[in-house]
């Protein structure tokens, strides 16, 4: 049931309708934001202003990772990486891990190192280049990436409606679901010297009822975001908030909201 959801709100949001609505049912709660049910327009505002997207652009990165496949093959971590600021879990340069295992640190714990050494191993310096290139094929035109894990960089932004699509995009991918709902992970290396425990960033796992992703993200050019997902019954509900006041407290309402809605 959930592909097949996911299948028909993709197509409901690519043929056009993530759409403001007539008047803005939540004032205040965040800079943009877009709410829908299934594919359709709950409640929005401002959905085309472009924004910092934070950790939110790790979305992008995780679509290309599993895109690519082969989620067991071994990735050694890059000095880079293992130099990354903000928030991270620890690995260092040379440690070996399973790329599924990276992946789940950068979506369950939005380990920007874990995000970056997925980046290395897929494109190094032309990784950027790659994530704007597949924004391009879904028509993310207010979408525009510089830095794959989500840091404040000049002339890296997006809106709420092409977050909305990307989000979309990224339910149809049933990894990165399992990784976006679980409350805590465990990464152990190759060699299984060293683990690593972390929690899911996304205050909504656990806490509210149906909730199952998809991101949430921080930075102090962006503030508080957030795409979220929460299946009841059958129904889909999506929101997507750029630069939230209180994030977690109106994302309660907001899906609530949506839920109560008719079809």
């Amino acid at each position: 049931m959930r592909n097949c959801l996911a299948t028909v709100a993709l197509a409901a949001l690519v043929a056009g309708p993530v759409q403001a609505a007539a008047a803005d049912a939540f004032p205040n709660v965040a800079a943009a934001y877009w709410l829908g049910r299934d594919g359709r327009t709950i409640a929005a505002s401002e959905i085309h202003r472009r924004l910092p997207m934070a950790s939110l652009a790790k979305m992008m990165t995780a679509l290309l990772v599993l895109e690519r496949g082969d989620l067991d093959r071994t990735i050694a971590v890059s000095r880079r990486a293992a130099r990354e600021t903000g928030t991270r879990i620890g690995i260092r340069a040379g440690e070996r891990f399973r790329a599924r295992d990276l992946l789940a640190a950068a979506i369950i714990a939005s380990a920007n190192d874990a995000c970056r050494a997925l980046a290395d191993d897929l494109g190094a310096s032309g990784f950027v280049a790659m994530m704007n290139h597949r924004a391009a094929a879904l028509g993310l035109r207010d979408t525009r990436y510089a830095d794959p894990c989500g840091h404040d960089r000049d002339g890296q932004y997006s809106s709420a409606a092409d977050l909305a699509r990307l989000g979309a995009e990224v339910i149809r991918q049933p990894e990165y679901l399992r990784l976006s709902a679980m409350p805590s992970a465990i990464l152990t290396t190759l060699d299984g010297k060293r683990s690593f425990a972390f929690s899911n960033t996304n205050a909504l796992i656990g806490r509210y009822p149906g909730a199952i992703g998809l991101k949430s993200g921080y930075t102090p050019a962006a503030g508080t975001c957030l795409v979220a997902l929460a299946e009841r019954d059958g129904v889909q509900v999506l929101l997507v908030m750029l630069h939230a006041k209180n994030r977690w407290w109106a994302a309660d309402g907001m899906l609530d909201r949506a839920f109560a809605e008719r079809p």
